[in-house]
């Protein structure tokens, strides 16, 4: 069983068509020196691996002091500390803004 002429001219002539090279001397940016690297391009890519691999060991030591959890840690697993019990004023370091509405009281002789 072969096929019709009219089914297979288009075909080859397609073939032809897509096979053929520009006559006018423009190969599409494809030169004789298309597709060949340079031993610039090469230390290229070795300086890119080399950096990847820096990127990497420095990746790996920040994720080492990640901690394994942001959430706030129960109070039932830390208690606070409590003020002593003999202190009867408060403590000089913890100091409080005035607002509007409170009164600063009188300094103690």
């Amino acid at each position: 069983m072969s096929l019709p002429v009219f089914a297979v001219l288009p075909l080859t002539s397609a073939a032809l068509v897509l096979t053929q090279q520009p006559g006018n001397g423009d190969n599409g940016g494809q030169g004789e020196d298309f597709g060949k690297s340079s031993p610039v391009g090469l230390l290229i890519l070795l300086l890119f691996l080399i950096a990847v691999a820096f990127l990497v060991r420095s990746m790996t030591k920040h994720l080492k002091r990640v901690p394994e959890s942001f959430d706030k840690p129960d109070e039932t697993e830390a208690p606070a500390e409590e003020p002593s019990a003999t202190a009867k004023t408060p403590s000089a370091t913890t100091t409080k803004a005035p607002s509007a509405t409170t009164t600063k009281a009188p300094s103690e002789k």
